[in-house]
C-alpha cells in the first residue's frame, strides 16, 4: 500500500513521451508545481530514488537527476543517510491551497478565462500557415541573402564592448545615443534630410512606430484618410485607435490629392496616411506635383501627414524620389521608415522622424512599451553604418533583386501576356498584377494550394471593378520564380474553365 506522499505523486506526475523536454525536467517541473500549490508541504519527505523510479516506471538515474534538479533550484534538501525533504525557497512564491480542487485538475490549465475582458475585432490576426513547398508574400526580402557568419562576428564583437554594461546600468541616457547620431547622419546622406538626433525615435518596427503615432494623434471618430487600397496592418492600427477611416482614390500618379480638397474642409481631417515612394499595394509613386499640393493642403487644412517609406532602400532604376518629409518646412509630416531590410528580422529596426516636440512625447510612449530597447543591436548597427557595411550590403542585394524582378517579368510575359497587365516597378520587391478577366481569387488560392503554392489572402484584392494581386518575388530565386509563375498559370486556367 502506497504512502500518502506516493499517492499524491502518482496522481500529479505524468510523462509525455512525445515531448522534446527530457523526462527529468518534465517530472521536476511537476513536482515544483505541486510544492507551489501546497500539495507537498515544507518538510515532506520524498521517496528514495529507487522507490521514486519504480513508482513512475523510470530509470533510477533519471530519478537521481530529478532530485538533483530540484535541489539545484532550492526546492528540496538532500540529507545524506536521511532522505530528501521539501523546501520552500525563501517563500518567494506563496503556497496556494487547493482544498476544493481535485488533484487531477493540476494536470490541465483552463481554456477560458473566469473573468470578462475586451476582445478586438480590429486586431484579429491575419496570419495564415501552410505546408506548401512554395509561398507568395507581399514583397519580403530573401533571408538566405543575409550574411549570417559576418553578422555573428559583428554581434559577438558588440557584446564584448566594455561600455555596453555601463549603458545597461544607466537609469536614463543623459545624451543622445551614438546610434541616434549615426542614424541621423545616415538618413541625412541617403534621404536628403537636415535632421538632428532630437528629431529621431528608433523603435522595434514600423508597426510600433505607427502605433505610437496613432496614440499621439488620434481620438475616437477622428477622420483618417488612407488610399483606397492600403496596408492592412496600418488600417488595423488606426481602427484600433478609434479612427474613422475614409479612403481616397488611387491612380497611376498615386493618391488623388484633389479629392481631399473637394470633399473636406479645414479641421475636418486629423491625418493622411500615404506611401509616397511606392504606394502599397499598387507600387505607384506619388507624383511631385501631388506631393507639393498635399503639403500645402496639410498646412491649410490643419492635418498631419504620416509618410510610410517602407521599402526606400530597394531602388533599382535611377535615384529614388526624396521623401516628402525632406521638403517639409512647416512641420506637418511624420516620417516612418525601416533600417536593415536586407538583414535578418532580428537586426531590423524601425524609426520615426518628426519635429522635436512630437518626438519628445512619442518617447514617453516608447518608455512604457520598450524602455531599454536592444542595446547590442544598436551598438552593432552604429558600427555597420559608420563602416559603410549597410550601404555595401544594400547595393549587393539590389543587384540580386533587380535580376529577380526582370526574370519575373520575363516569366509573366511568357505565361500571362494576354491574361493580365503589370508594370515593372523602379524598385521594391513586389509587382502589382491585374487580371484582365475577373475570376474568383478565392478559388485561385484553393487551386494553387492544391498545386503546392500558397497564396495568402492578404495579397489578393478583389471587388466589382478589380481583380488583382500583389506578387512578392524578393524571397524567390530564379528557379523558384519560374515554378511559381507556371503553377499560378496552371491554377488560373483551372479556375477559368
Amino acid at each position: 500500500m502506497n504512502s500518502p506522499v506516493e499517492d499524491i505523486l502518482l496522481t500529479l506526475l505524468t510523462l509525455d513521451n512525445t515531448s522534446v523536454s527530457p523526462k527529468y525536467i518534465q517530472i521536476a517541473q511537476q513536482v515544483i508545481n505541486a510544492i507551489q500549490r501546497g500539495y507537498l508541504t515544507e518538510g515532506t519527505k520524498l521517496p528514495g530514488t529507487r522507490t521514486f523510479g519504480e513508482l513512475l516506471d523510470i530509470n533510477r538515474n533519471t530519478a537521481v537527476a530529478v532530485y538533483d534538479e530540484l535541489a539545484s533550484q532550492g526546492w528540496v534538501d538532500i540529507v545524506a543517510n536521511k532522505g530528501t525533504f521539501v523546501l520552500m525557497p525563501e517563500k518567494k512564491t506563496a503556497a496556494i491551497k487547493g482544498a476544493a480542487q481535485g488533484l487531477e485538475k493540476l494536470k490541465t490549465y483552463p481554456e477560458t478565462a473566469g473573468f470578462s475582458f475586451q476582445s478586438s475585432f480590429n486586431l484579429a490576426s491575419t496570419e495564415e500557415n501552410s505546408e506548401c513547398a512554395y509561398v507568395l508574400n507581399d514583397g519580403q526580402p530573401d533571408l538566405r541573402l543575409h550574411p549570417t557568419h559576418q553578422f555573428s562576428r559583428w554581434y559577438s564583437a558588440s557584446m564584448k564592448r566594455p561600455t555596453l554594461v555601463s549603458k545597461w546600468n544607466q537609469i536614463q541616457d543623459q545624451f543622445y545615443s551614438i546610434f541616434n547620431k549615426q542614424l541621423c547622419n545616415y538618413l541625412n546622406a541617403t534621404r536628403g534630410f537636415y535632421i538632428m538626433p532630437h528629431n529621431i525615435l528608433s523603435t522595434r518596427s514600423t508597426e510600433m512606430s505607427l502605433y505610437i503615432v496613432s496614440q499621439l494623434l488620434i481620438k475616437k471618430n477622428d477622420v483618417v484618410l488612407v488610399a483606397q487600397l492600403s496596408p492592412y496592418k496600418s488600417n488595423m492600427i488606426f481602427q484600433q485607435a478609434g479612427a474613422n477611416l475614409i479612403t481616397i482614390p488611387v491612380d497611376h500618379n498615386g493618391i488623388d490629392v484633389d479629392f481631399i480638397e473637394q470633399h473636406f474642409t479645414k479641421n475636418s481631417v486629423r491625418c493622411v496616411y500615404v506611401c509616397a515612394h511606392r504606394q502599397y499595394p499598387t507600387t505607384v509613386t506619388l507624383s511631385a506635383e501631388r506631393r507639393v499640393k498635399l503639403l500645402q493642403l496639410a498646412k491649410a487644412y490643419n492635418f498631419a501627414i504620416i509618410e510610410d517609406d517602407f521599402d526606400y532602400d530597394f531602388q533599382f532604376n535611377g535615384s529614388a524620389m526624396l521623401p516628402m518629409a525632406s521638403a517639409d518646412s512647416e512641420g506637418v509630416v511624420i516620417y516612418l521608415g525601416r533600417l536593415g531590410q536586407s538583414f535578418f528580422p532580428s537586426f531590423q529596426i524601425g524609426f520615426l522622424i518628426a519635429p522635436q516636440n512630437v518626438i519628445k512625447e512619442a518617447n514617453n510612449y516608447l518608455q512604457l512599451l520598450d524602455k531599454q530597447g536592444d542595446l547590442i543591436q544598436k551598438q552593432m548597427l552604429s558600427e555597420l553604418i559608420s563602416e559603410g557595411e549597410i550601404n555595401r550590403l544594400i547595393k549587393k542585394n539590389i543587384t540580386v533583386y533587380k535580376q529577380r524582378r526582370d526574370y519575373l517579368s520575363k516569366c509573366l510575359t511568357v505565361h500571362f501576356k494576354d491574361i493580365a497587365t503589370w508594370k515593372i516597378p523602379d524598385g521594391g520587391l513586389a509587382i502589382w498584377l491585374e487580371f484582365n478577366t475577373s475570376i474568383s481569387l478565392f478559388q485561385l488560392a484553393e487551386k494553387a494550394k492544391a498545386n503546392n503554392l500558397f497564396l495568402p489572402k492578404t495579397i489578393l484584392y478583389q471587388n466589382k471593378s478589380l481583380c488583382a494581386m500583389r506578387l512578392g518575388y524578393g524571397h524567390l530565386n530564379e528557379d523558384e520564380i519560374e515554378t511559381v509563375v507556371k503553377t499560378l498559370k496552371q491554377s488560373f486556367d483551372a479556375v477559368r474553365l
